[in-house]
């Protein structure tokens, strides 16, 4: 099955985000397709699929259909592969319109994880941790190994172990990615920064600062996933669905494999380069899962648009923020914009494939590279759009 440009995302609905308290995930959600379904020109008579990322303990599940008054879908699921899964959403959808299994199908994400009241760090806290192990599985936490910002710190440590790379190459992806946020009226954290405000600011796991480590937010994204012959005649130009992969590496603490340095990002985009018939040196600007600066370096090497261990020195010198030449995570991404999973880097890619991306819109776009990425790298999913169907 030739799946290049087949199908199209034809509209992108973003809630408000951030300390947006009072409201349900279920209402962040149904905003944020009915966004989505005015930004294609559909209404929600249109919908005959509805694909739900599901993390966590959200809430958000099943009964998003009756809630929004959703008769005789045609597919219907809700998924959960942490931040990878908003491009696993898009490929199922592509794959079952293809098949004829569905004509139009909303994917969406939202989430509520802060509290009025309650810290941001906190807004995670015990969030999907079960009662810890016994045996052999204990020893992690026997050790002070808890949730994600130790084992992205350990990924990190190892990376700068092995090829010298340094906190302050860390630090100019966070401040790329606050210079893109700048220019987006939707950005959680739009104040610039520098290098040396990235070496200031406290550690919250070493070697990672507090400005190496995304945003909390609460709202909810999703995007329309339509047939490309139908995305044509909608309300916005059409971002094609020219590529499409997922890379999961499994087996994280095994002896004799480095799965947080050779990421599942490599296997991905091998999958979704062959399928778009492009190869890195075709893209343009990348959307990147940016739950920590370590995230998108690390990315930047596994899809080959520098040599494993160069990602430190090929993000210097302003490379990924505007005026660069690959522009990276154009709205600020999770850690300057908002945090909503894998559809943060997709909507903003959706935006700028439709031309809506305001004073940061790129010129002449053609080829975009849409990353996601879940658990301690564990888990992988991409997606290339395109502006042309071929």
């Amino acid at each position: 099955m030739n799946l290049k440009g087949k199908c199209a995302i034809a509209g992108v609905g973003i809630t408000a985000m951030g300390k947006i308290y009072g409201r349900s995930v279920t209402g962040f959600a149904t905003e944020a397709i009915d966004l989505a379904l005015e930004n294609a020109g559909l209404t929600i008579d249109d919908l005959d699929g509805l694909l739900i990322n599901a993390g966590l303990d959200t809430g958000l599940n099943l009964s998003l259909q009756n809630t929004m008054g959703l008769r005789d879908l045609r597919l219907l699921n809700h998924m959960n592969a942490f931040g990878s899964t908003a491009a696993a959403m898009v490929q199922f959808a592509s794959l079952a319109i293809e098949a004829g299994m569905a004509r139009t199908v909303a994917c969406v994400f939202a989430d509520t994880p802060l509290k009025e009241g309650s810290s941001a760090g906190a807004a995670y806290g015990g969030r999907g941790i079960a009662n810890v192990p016994g045996g052999y599985a204990s020893l992690l936490h026997a050790h002070g190994y808890f949730g994600a910002n130790t084992g992205y710190a350990f990924a990190a440590r190892r990376h700068m172990e092995l090829y010298g790379t340094t906190s302050e190459q860390f630090g100019e992806i966070a401040v790329s990615s606050r210079a893109w946020a700048v220019m987006n009226e939707r950005a959680q954290m739009r104040e610039p920064i520098t290098v040396e405000d990235h070496q200031n600011s406290r550690f919250i796991v070493e070697p990672l600062h507090l400005l190496d480590c995304c945003l909390v937010s609460n709202g909810g994204v999703a995007v329309i996933v339509t047939s490309a012959e139908q995305a044509r005649d909608l309300r916005q130009q059409p971002a094609y669905i020219l590529g499409m992969g997922q890379g999961h590496p499994g087996d994280a603490l095994r002896a004799g494999r480095e799965p947080m340095v050779e990421t599942g990002a490599r296997m991905a985009g091998e999958t979704a380069f062959r399928m778009a018939g492009i190869g890195p040196q075709d893209i343009q600007a990348c959307e990147m899962y940016d739950c920590y600066t370590y995230t998108v370096l690390v990315t930047l090497e596994d899809y080959g648009f520098c040599k494993k261990g160069e990602g430190g020195a090929f993000v210097e010198q302003g490379r990924l923020g505007p005026g660069g030449d690959l522009p990276v995570n154009t709205g600020g991404g999770q850690l300057s914009s908002y945090y909503m999973w894998g559809m943060t880097p997709l909507s903003e890619a959706v935006l700028q494939m439709q031309g809506n991306a305001g004073e940061r819109q790129l010129p002449d776009l053609r080829y975009m590279l849409v990353t996601g990425n879940g658990g301690i790298l564990s888990y992988h999913g991409c997606v290339i759009l395109g502006s042309e169907p071929s």
